[in-house]
């Protein structure tokens, strides 16, 4: 099933999580970003793009303890002026819709690509340049060139190890309905990283599959949690013996702990709705009075130095190719991921309805 990505402006902001913050001037402005408990440290200096002069305003969907020190690199290696509003993806994704051609912004940086989608579906996105676009491979950009993948965001099964073994995990994420499963679960149906597999799967698999998913987990007992941090710490102190979480949590508390802990990502590489890898992702509004610096900042993400930063400090896939990964991440050559255009994640409406009908949220 393919899901309209022409998603109506009312319907997607009916759909946004915590309303449209006010408008003002756009200093560097500490607020909450989508991304939970991000562990932040200074930016490397490795390479260094070619300078530019200028000012860019980026709305952030990424939280500014985990990219405010990349921004200020980005700052003194370039010498443009970062204005940057903080705020939640969904919600400065409403913002733009709002503000139309007449936001203020040059550059949207987001959790996912589905809003990003959205936000390219009613024509608010411009074409990136090609060399840009080539710096990342198909999978993780637009395919109408209007956004480019910054970094990978695996979807993983985070499992106790001394209660599972990795030839225990069911060869399809939807094989965790299954009775054997009742009970050892947790999940945070709240969080946007959920809630966007949820999206790819209805996608994928179309909506009854979805919501029987989505009902099969519910009525097996599954634990509900406020963060994908809260469900690692559950499974690392055995509460649960597995639960759904982006990649990256996990392998954060493995650095801050110095040593080994009693669990272990699986990560799914077979095609399978459970094998998605979402992006944080950035575009320039067609409204930008600012195109070069725009187009500058989303160079630097994509520069080896940008790029190492996620890499070692974030613990993310860099998607530019030569930047080393974590050598603990599955590499990403290794993933086959399932064959969905990441903008159609947009449809974040529908999916929230079903989580509602099925009395999740």
């Amino acid at each position: 099933m393919a899901l309209d990505r022409n998603v109506s402006r009312r319907s997607l902001l009916r759909a946004m999580v915590g309303g449209i913050a006010a408008a003002s001037a756009l200093p560097l402005l500490a607020a909450c970003g989508d991304d939970d408990d991000p562990t932040a440290t200074s930016a490397p200096a490795t390479t260094q793009p070619a300078a530019a002069v200028g000012r860019v305003t980026i709305y952030s969907g990424r939280n500014e303890e985990l990219v405010g020190p990349t921004i200020s690199a980005f700052q003194e290696r370039t010498g443009i002026e970062a204005r940057v509003r903080y705020a939640g993806t969904s919600e400065l994704a409403a913002q733009i819709l709002e503000e139309g051609r007449n936001s203020p912004a040059d550059v949207y940086f987001s959790q996912d690509a589905g809003a990003l989608g959205a936000l390219a579906a009613e024509g608010l996105l411009a074409p990136l340049p090609e060399d840009l676009l080539g710096m990342v491979e198909p999978r993780f950009r637009a395919a109408d060139g209007t956004w480019v993948g910054v970094t990978g965001r695996a979807r993983a099964v985070v499992y106790n190890t001394d209660a599972v073994e990795e030839s225990d995990i069911p060869e399809s994420i939807l094989g965790f309905t299954a009775p054997e499963w009742s009970g050892r679960l947790g999940w945070a149906p709240t969080n946007a990283s959920l809630q966007s597999f949820v999206t790819a799967l209805r996608v994928l698999n179309g909506d009854d599959e979805a919501r029987e998913w989505l009902e099969g987990i519910r009525d097996n007992d599954a634990k509900v949690y406020e963060s994908n941090t809260a469900i690692v710490n559950a499974v690392i102190a055995g509460e649960i013996d597995a639960g759904f979480v982006n990649h990256y949590y996990l392998r954060r508390m493995q650095a801050e702990a110095g040593g080994t802990l009693p669990a272990a990502n699986f990560i799914y590489r077979n095609g399978d709705p459970g094998a998605l890898i979402n992006i944080a992702g950035a575009a320039i509004l067609t409204s930008s009075a600012g195109m070069a610096a725009a187009e500058s900042f989303i160079e630097y993400m994509l520069s080896d130095e940008g790029q190492t930063y996620f890499a070692e400090e974030t613990y993310e896939y860099p998607l530019v190719t030569g930047v080393e990964v974590d050598p603990d991440l599955v590499p990403l050559d290794d993933i086959q991921t399932p064959d969905v255009d990441l903008s159609d994640l947009a449809d974040l409406e529908g999916t929230l309805e079903m989580m509602r009908d099925a009395g999740l949220l």
